[in-house]
């Protein structure tokens, strides 16, 4: 059975700029998700937001924009909003685990309001065309949310669900619940996407044979920390190309110079790059250590000299 890959939306890093050049150097991704619009107090879509769904700079890829609300007149607003920009499909962001969400009611902290969800996808299905696919977690205090919410979710024509298989209180700590994803495809009469911790080869094809059913994976937090995966999973291979570090030299001088252009001044860029450096690190021998000579490098020239040098030890010492 063929599978599909598919980008999981991360706040702060899967933006165009991150999209793009992933593809550019590495390629592998079927789909990309775009983090999600938010509202504020006004209902108006931010610059940053247009910005980042602007098709003219997402040309060289398929990208699905997706909301994250609890309101229905948000929703409608997004809808009509994301199809004047010819998207045809939103996703709808169920799986949101942090509190400052959660408290709201959004995220994973939804899951567990069936009434409001029910509220939502009928005014979508009944007001607009657009084809709706969602994005969960298990629940946020227990696995059983999900199973109920399936009794709402089955009255609606969703393309597709995407579970990331941990609790919304756990936020990324502790291990997928493998037996509660497979209850989900159990009773779900939708089409499920898997979602959580696959971050090597050997994991996704562990996930693979676990879930024979499931031929759409999504990738997070892995395809930040080693945006070769997709590429590699393709290829059913755990070898990196010879030329591993001068491509990821290329692809990390492409997304600093265009975050460095967008931003201003050097502390912004520089807390921008440390946000990807805590993933970037994982791919390295000594994370901490390359973590620790990031966070120290503390103006651009030292920043720049900082992973001249991480890159260079990389090379010294290949790893197997």
């Amino acid at each position: 059975m063929s599978y599909q890959l598919l980008s999981s939306p991360l706040q702060g890093f899967t933006d165009a700029t991150f999209r793009n050049a992933q593809q550019k150097f590495f390629g592998g991704i079927d789909t990309f998700y775009a983090p999600y619009i938010r509202f504020n107090r006004k209902m108006i879509i931010k610059g940053s937001y247009q910005r980042d769904l602007d098709p003219a700079v997402n040309t060289s890829l398929t990208l699905i924009p997706q909301v994250m609300t609890a309101d229905a007149d948000h929703f409608i607003f997004v809808i009509k909003y994301i199809q004047s920009l010819g998207y045809k499909e939103l996703n709808w962001n169920l799986g949101c685990p942090y509190p400052m969400v959660t408290k709201s009611g959004m995220g994973s902290g939804l899951i567990c309001n069936t009434e409001k969800i029910d509220h939502i996808l009928d005014r979508a299905h009944s007001e607009t065309d657009v084809t709706i696919s969602m994005k969960m977690r298990l629940g946020y205090e227990s696995s059983s949310e999900i199973l109920e919410s399936f009794k709402i979710l089955d009255k609606y024509p969703l393309k597709n669900i995407a579970i990331h298989a941990r609790l919304g209180k756990q936020l990324y700590k502790g291990g997928v619940d493998l037996v509660a994803f497979q209850k989900c495809i159990d009773v779900a009469k939708h089409t499920l996407y898997y979602n959580g911790d696959i971050t090597t080869v050997a994991q996704f094809k562990a996930m693979r044979e676990r879930f024979p059913s499931i031929d759409h994976f999504m990738l997070g937090r892995g395809l930040i920390a080693d945006p070769f995966l997709p590429s590699m999973i393709k290829a059913d291979t755990s070898t990196y190309p010879a030329d591993r570090w001068e491509l990821f030299r290329a692809f990390h001088d492409t997304i600093y110079e265009q975050y460095d252009a967008m931003l201003s001044g050097p502390t912004p860029i520089k807390m921008k790059m440390l946000g990807f450096w805590e993933f970037f690190a994982q791919a390295t021998h000594n994370p901490q250590k390359v973590y620790k000579a990031i966070k120290k490098a503390t103006n651009p020239f030292k920043y720049t000299r900082a992973v001249g040098e991480i890159i260079a030890l990389q090379k010294q010492q290949p790893l197997d």
